[in-house]
């Protein structure tokens, strides 16, 4: 599982991997061009979109219509550590939802791999080498 990360100008940080670009940038507040997301707001969107992928499987599984559920993020800043305290996924379900899967669809969203890969984080190993 390899991954190029590139330098492509300004403040911006590219990472190919898996047949796709994934392009950042820093705001314009940073220095950058605010061109891309910054790479901290992937990481958040990949926490909220994760937990949404298993939210639209459970429904999918279950042939739940998901054009009205929406997943809101929020995050909780910690003012001592200057670092995310909490992370608050609220799923908005419609009215017509069925009670029963209230809870497993909740769940189904605690399933996410990007969540659970924080829970039990991998070890780095940072180092520089020569071509």
């Amino acid at each position: 599982m390899d991954m190029k990360i590139t330098f492509p100008g300004g403040k911006r940080v590219d990472a190919e991997y898996n047949g796709f670009t994934h392009k950042t940038d820093q705001p314009a507040s940073g220095g950058g061009d605010n061109s891309a997301p910054s790479p901290f707001d992937l990481f958040l969107a990949s926490l909220g979109t994760c937990a949404g992928f298993y939210v639209l499987s459970f429904c999918q599984g279950r042939g739940i219509d998901v054009s009205q559920i929406e997943l809101r993020q929020s995050m909780d800043w910690d003012l001592e550590s200057h670092m995310i305290g909490q992370v608050n996924i609220e799923i908005v379900l419609p009215a017509s939802f069925p009670e029963k899967y209230r809870a497993a669809v909740v769940q189904a969203a605690h399933a996410c791999t990007v969540k659970k890969h924080l829970q039990q984080p991998p070890k780095f190993n940072l180092y520089a080498s020569s071509r």
